[in-house]
């Protein structure tokens, strides 16, 4: 069996071909994910302002609760760099660190944001509501699930660095999901303006 060719030029993650194909195999699935993303957001501005007899977002959305989410969810997309780099400065507890900090800022957001549904839903806005908070609740709730994904997936990576250590494969693992979490802060990003700035002032 003959080794993979190393280029040590490169970034850890990249010095193999596998790994470069898997990181661009990983970039062509954010592709897909993007579309999934675009159609919930279109089916939401399509359902803008069918509230049935159902409270509005104007009634409901309290700025103090998305502001905090929103600063948990960016703080994590900088812990997470902050991981990428002592990677590549080789730093195995550097990366260790800044992964667990990442993943506890994620629990932080999914709270707050669990927090927040189960007061819609005492305000008595549910997915059977009216279609805009059933499709509300259908674009959060992806996204909200895709970050309890991305916390699975961290773990399952550090327990990974810990047992075989920082090598080309623990370090492309590592990279990819760090792409996979600032996708998802970048969804949040259009989650903040689209649907909380713009419901709140409708």
């Amino acid at each position: 069996m003959s080794h993979a060719h190393v280029d040590t030029s490169k970034p850890l993650e990249y010095q193999t071909q596998k790994d470069s194909m898997n990181i661009l195999g990983f970039w062509i699935f954010l592709g897909a994910e993007i579309a999934l993303f675009a159609t919930l957001f279109g089916t939401y501005f399509v359902l803008t302002g069918r509230y049935a007899d159902g409270p509005t977002p104007a009634e409901l959305f309290e700025i103090k609760g998305v502001l905090i989410e929103t600063f948990i969810l960016l703080t994590s997309s900088f812990t997470c760099g902050i991981a990428i780099h002592e990677m590549r400065r080789g730093s195995k507890k550097g990366l260790m660190v800044w992964f667990i900090l990442t993943l506890l800022l994620g629990l932080g957001f999914l709270y707050f944001e669990i927090e927040e549904f189960i007061h819609y839903v005492h305000e008595g806005a549910t997915m059977q509501t009216s279609a805009y908070w059933s499709a509300f609740f259908t674009l959060l709730g992806t996204h909200g699930a895709h970050v309890s994904l991305g916390i699975g997936w961290m773990i399952l990576i550090l327990i990974q660095l810990a047992r075989h250590g920082l090598n080309q494969t623990t370090a492309r693992k590592a990279f990819i999901i760090s792409l996979y979490w600032h996708f998802l802060d970048v969804i949040w990003i259009f989650i903040l303006t689209g649907v909380y700035l713009a419901g709140m002032v409708m």
